[in-house]
């Protein structure tokens, strides 16, 4: 092999190549490689080994690294190699360096010097390996050193060496955005280059930049779209072809940036439009990345601003990915459908059988996307149905992080759109059930919220009937063998603040009931906090209403274990329980009154009723309280800390000449002026000298004591390092007697020649054949609002909605969006697009302009705007300043009958959220109901009156 290959290299060589091969474990593999490192220590440490071997040597160096294991010890050979003058052993220490050393190695302060050596090498390829070698191993602090001389590459007459010191200087944004931000024209510059590989290389850094800031690069749309006009009329060589698509990867990346530019922008979408019906036409669906192409291109009409044409497009390309039989391009269709339903909800109903089919297919990566598709389309009619599929697939699925994940998304849904509140607690309860201990502790701090407050109306009865539906269920789930322990935390408390409001349960047997969940659970100190502070409420609130209350035996034995419990807070409850049961029935309506978890009272954050206790004291002799910033004798840290990061910045890597020795003047105090010093490095523009500056010499007490008694070498703060810091697709049934065959990834019928049309007259057919079940039509209903009798015909026949429904409502919204877009009030003939990347015979034209000259124009010295494109930027408007509101809002907590001193540590666990069209009035009650006793928080605080409202 290596005689026909023209490596040259020894047996050995190709002996350990082929040992690894056919190593048949992974522990034959560690001891053939655990050889080959002893036998290469031994044999790198010889004296005068020839420069051939010693790349072979490099070589095997590599293949012990990649397999795992340590190779240090030759690390600094490498390092020698790319000192080298011969080209192939360059390249050899390059690559083994790129592979063995990251850019933060004590070693690359050795590269440095050879990297900008070779930068300046008159063989393009030697530079081409340093600038590979750069995006690799430069660091934030070495781009200064290398900048100026990548810059200078960008005019290199080789089109790889300028398209390497493009990606080199995005390398460097990525580090550090601040050491290339003066050199942001040079990027729009290198779209206008004439090689289109260059181009290609541009548009990576020009997608970041317009991610950052889309405004600053509004005058780029027409020059984008001309590019990718040229790109999809194959105007590229034939080279750039990949499986018959012209350059589809260049395609792919100005089609993202087009989006981004695209969006919410009218006038800058109106130039997009026409390239995009291009390529809805001409793109070929046949190979995979055909349909990439089409998928980038829905993805960005789903983005900018609608066109009723091209939305059709759009439409269409996603129907044919949802009726293949492929499960990578059902994946993308539902994907696709998930973007265009944000323009149009309506679209989905287009397609609820094919939603359906992939909702109970096998392929459990569709089915998710399919969930996710489905979360997005929830509206009030359809919830029950989404929400009990997606938690009968919670229950089948043994994934814990989608298990939470779908567990939020069945509670986000079930808070937003709960057709009643009845239905909201059962659906809680399950999630609670079958998700265990995954879900977040805010849902049960909602759940509590929701019951606490009731309906939000003055429906009494209403409220107490919500309360007593929700004591029964809990007791039946009581007696259930294992509940998670956020589920028995709610149960717990909606037992002690409820379970004796409508006299049905006896206080002795919800006393026994809690204290048999405390038994149950002698590990979970939460649950035995919540459960006395339940039968704590429970004693209270048989107290207020003049009864008496008679300890349990098993209540009593749970307060005097709990009393020499470990845990303080276990300890204060038991305690505070046997006072309560002390106290007289007076005492105890004003501590625990009943139902007064969501009542409200002023607080006086001032504490002014203190004021006259204060005065005494001072009347009395005692010292005035000073504030700690006014104190004396307190050494301020600042000082130190600012000195400790001023000695940190300056043992940073500098490329600065030395500076002269100053001359050592014993008679004088005063400080020596420094010498101007100079760099290494010239740098020709102007612009970079701007950019560069030293950093300033502080003078010290230790400079002067230098002075006065000689050089000292100074070793403080020198730093030292050492060291260095199954995917299986399932296999496609077949249910057909048609051979298929694999053609780019895709699958072709077999004998001749079939059109793209043809092949969907046949799937239309067949689908119009099959009979649809009558359950999928019936679960197609309950999804889409749609009656049983819409099947495929869908698409066909507009269905009617009623006159005042919401779905007319949107259709509306969307035709007038239609309307406006097609008949604008000025119709302006926009000039035609320039031709960046013709690259054929010129054809003259006296009404065509030189778009080179006019991105030249926009990329000189001023910031003047293109005159192509004239895009007004808009000011963000100014945020509230949330501190200040919170500052002025009155605070008010819980009242006379304050649940704190009930459950004073259960308070401390919740804090309420309320919802208002005020984000003060939101913050002044966040402030009122952190220590009210409930704490939920959601997307719907107020879900009684806005669901029943």
């Amino acid at each position: 092999m290596g005689a026909q290959g023209g490596w040259s290299q020894s047996k050995e060589f190709l002996d350990l190549v082929k040992s690894i091969g056919e190593a048949r474990s992974k522990a034959e593999e560690d001891r053939i490689v655990l050889r080959e490192i002893e036998t290469l220590k031994r044999r790198i440490a010889e004296p005068d080994v020839p420069r051939r071997k010693m790349k072979e040597f490099l070589i095997r160096l590599v293949y012990v690294e990649m397999l795992g294991h340590d190779a240090s010890f030759g690390y600094i050979h490498a390092v020698k190699m790319t000192h080298d003058d011969s080209l192939l052993l360059k390249r050899t220490g390059y690559l083994a360096v790129t592979l063995f050393l990251h850019e933060d190695h004590d070693l690359i302060i050795l590269i440095v010097n050879t990297i900008q050596k070779d930068l300046r090498s008159d063989n393009y390829l030697v530079v081409c390996a340093a600038l590979t070698a750069v995006c690799k191993l430069i660091n934030e602090e070495t781009i200064p050193a290398v900048l100026p001389q990548v810059v200078e590459l960008l005019n290199h007459p080789k089109e790889s060496v300028r398209k390497k010191a493009v990606m080199a200087l995005h390398r460097f944004y990525q580090r550090a955005p601040s050491s290339v931000a003066h050199l942001v024209s040079n990027f729009k510059k290198r779209l206008c280059d004439s090689d289109p590989g260059v181009m290609g290389a541009s548009l990576c850094p020009l997608f970041d930049l317009i991610s950052a800031d889309t405004n600053s690069y509004k005058d780029l749309v027409i020059s984008f779209v001309s590019i990718l006009k040229q790109v999809a009329e194959r105007r590229l060589p034939k080279p750039y072809d990949y499986h018959q698509m012209p350059a589809p990867f260049i395609q792919i990346k100005l089609l993202k940036v087009l989006a981004l530019l695209g969006s919410g922008d009218k006038q800058a979408s109106g130039h997009m439009y026409t390239v995009l019906g291009d390529i809805f036409r001409k793109c070929e669906s046949s190979s995979n990345i055909g349909n990439a192409v089409l998928y980038e291109c829905i993805c960005c009409v789903s983005s900018i601003y609608p066109n009723p044409k091209i939305l059709d497009a759009a439409v269409d390309a996603t129907s044919k990915f949802l009726k293949s039989g492929t499960h990578n391009l059902k994946y993308m269709g539902i994907d696709a459908l998930s973007r265009l339903i944000k323009i149009n909800p309506d679209i989905a109903e287009e397609h609820q059988l094919a939603v359906i089919d992939c909702l109970e297919d096998p392929d459990d990566t569709l089915k998710r996307k399919t969930f996710e598709l489905l979360y997005k389309m929830t509206k009030s009619t359809n919830v029950e149905v989404i929400v009990d599929r997606m938690i009968d697939y919670m229950i089948s699925i043994t994934d814990n992080h989608y298990k939470t994940e779908i567990a939020s998304r069945c509670v986000e849904l079930a808070e937003q759109f709960a057709p009643s509140n009845q239905w909201f607690i059962q659906t809680m309860n399950k999630v609670f059930k079958h998700a265990g201990d995954l879900v977040n502790i805010r849902v049960a701090h909602n759940l509590m919220r929701l019951i606490a407050e009731g309906f939000g109306e003055d429906d009494e009865d209403a409220d107490s009937q919500l309360r007593s539906s929700a004591v029964d269920s809990y007791l039946r789930i009581l007696g259930e063998p294992k509940i998670p322990s956020v589920f028995l935390q709610v149960i717990c408390w909606i037992l002690g603040e409820y379970g004796t409001a409508d006299r049905k349960y006896s206080a002795s047997y919800l006393i026994g009931k809690l204290c048999d969940v405390a038994e149950a659970h002698p590990g979970d100190d939460t649950v035995k906090a919540y459960a006395v502070t339940a039968i704590m409420k429970i004693c209270a609130f048989e107290i207020s209403d003049g009864k008496k209350v008679e300890m349990l035996p098993e209540c009593q034995s749970l307060i005097d274990e709990l009393s020499a419990s470990h845990s303080t807070d276990l300890q204060q409850r038991a305690y505070e329980l046997q006072a309560l049961l002390g106290l007289d029935r007076r005492a105890i309506e004003s501590s625990m009154p009943s139902d007064a978890s969501c009542e409200d009272i002023e607080v006086d954050r001032s504490l002014s009723f203190l004021s006259s206790f204060v005065q005494q004291s001072i009347e009395k002799g005692a010292r005035p309280y000073i504030p700690e910033s006014e104190r004396s004798g307190i050494v301020n840290t600042g000082n130190f800390k600012s000195q400790y990061q001023h000695e940190a910045s300056t043992h940073a890597l500098r490329f600065e000449a030395y500076e002269l020795p100053k001359p050592s003047l014993p008679s004088t105090s005063q400080a020596s002026v420094p010498l101007p010093t100079t760099d290494l490095v010239l740098v020709p523009e102007q612009t970079y000298l701007k950019e560069v500056h030293q950093p300033p010499k502080m003078p010290s007490a230790a400079d002067s004591l230098s002075a006065d008694l000689g050089a000292k070498l100074r070793l403080e703060g020198v730093q030292k390092k050492w060291g260095r810091p199954t995917y299986s697709s399932p296999a496609p049934s077949s249910s057909t007697s048609t051979t298929h065959k694999a053609s780019n990834g895709l699958t072709h019928l077999d004998g001749g020649s079939v059109s793209s049309q043809t092949r969907e007259t046949l799937y239309d057919s067949r689908r119009q054949q099959d009979e649809v079940s009558a359950e999928k039509q019936r679960l197609a209903a309950s999804l889409f609002g749609a009656s049983t009798a819409k099947t495929e015909k869908k698409a066909q026949v507009a269905p009617k909605a009623p006159k005042g429904s919401p779905a007319n409502a949107d259709k509306a919204a969307v035709t007038r969006v239609v309307a406006s877009s097609e008949h604008p009030k000025e119709k302006t003939t926009p000039p035609p697009p320039p031709d960046l990347l013709d690259l054929g015979e010129p054809i003259a034209s006296s009404t065509s302009v030189d778009p080179f000259k006019q991105l030249e124009g926009l990329l000189g010295s001023t910031s003047a705007s293109s005159p192509l494109v004239n895009l007004t930027a808009t000011t963000p408007s100014k945020a509230p300043d949330l501190l200040t509101m919170f500052t002025d809002a009155p605070t008010v907590v819980s009242s006379s009958g304050d649940p704190v001193n009930r459950n004073s540590h259960e308070a401390t666990n919740m804090a309420a959220t309320r919802k208002g069209p005020n984000p003060q009035d939101s913050l002044q009650k966040d402030a009122t109901a952190r220590q009210v006793g409930v704490t939920p928080t959601g997307n719907n605080p107020n879900l009684f009156r806005d669901l029943l409202g």
